[in-house]
């Protein structure tokens, strides 16, 4: 799928990895980039259209596929995350909230854009994953479901719209520099070069793209008797 000529939709664009994958979508000669965030005006990047989109909100992704019925390329970007691990949130409140925007926000975008895909051939949806997908440890737990969630999410998607041609892309990545994983000190990727790496993948035509090596190691450790998620920290 190129990017180049193409009108772009990025969820919670108005910083972090969303922000890299509108910049990099606009430098790779996107036609239209809609920049979507739950406030309109944080978005300050020159050349993009921001619109005003809260995933969990159901009317406002059903106008946003109104509104932007030209969109080829949907990014299911935004995401939240908390800390904490299954015993330490008692009241699940946490586990709700990370749901509602990992998991549910990104089928609502699903359901809500297949059919404005179809209407362009087929377009691309790519959905932004992690390595919490495959490996979950109590300071991400719970985050950690949701992305496992959206994992088979994605992949059911996959065979879903096959038939009207649309590529559904899945990127994987540790952790990469954003208020998201502030306060958190470990090696930290940039959110340009994994953004780089994921359009590359997207405009190759691929199904995973697995944006660095922790990931492509825990991801190759899944079919061997010792895998990555069984390992102690």
């Amino acid at each position: 799928m190129n990017i180049a000529n193409a009108t772009v939709l990025v969820t919670g664009a108005n910083r972090g990895i969303g922000l890299a994958f509108a910049r990099e979508a606009l430098a790779r000669g996107a036609k239209r980039v809609y920049a979507a965030a739950r406030d309109p005006s944080t978005v300050k990047l020159a050349g993009v259209v921001p619109i005003q989109l809260d995933v969990t909100d159901a009317g406002q992704v059903a106008r946003a596929a109104r509104d932007c019925g030209d969109v080829e390329i949907v990014i299911n970007n935004a995401g939240v995350a908390e800390l904490g691990c299954f015993l330490q949130d008692a009241s699940l409140d946490a586990t709700r909230r990370q749901f509602e925007v990992n998991f549910f926000g990104m089928q609502r975008m699903a359901q809500a854009f297949a059919p404005v895909l179809a209407a362009h051939g087929g377009g691309a949806m790519l959905n932004v994953l992690s390595i919490a997908s495959w490996i979950n440890r109590p300071l991400l737990g719970t985050y950690g479901a949701t992305k496992s969630a959206a994992w088979a999410l994605t992949n059911g998607l996959r065979h879903e719209l096959r038939a009207q041609g649309t590529q559904v892309t899945a990127l994987h990545m540790g952790f990469v520099d954003t208020d998201l994983t502030k306060g958190i000190d470990m090696p930290k990727a940039t959110p340009d070069e994994i953004v780089r790496i994921a359009l590359d993948g997207l405009e190759a035509g691929q199904d995973e793209v697995l944006a660095d090596d922790g990931t492509r190691g825990v991801k190759l450790s899944l079919s061997t008797p010792t895998p990555a998620y069984l390992a102690a920290a």
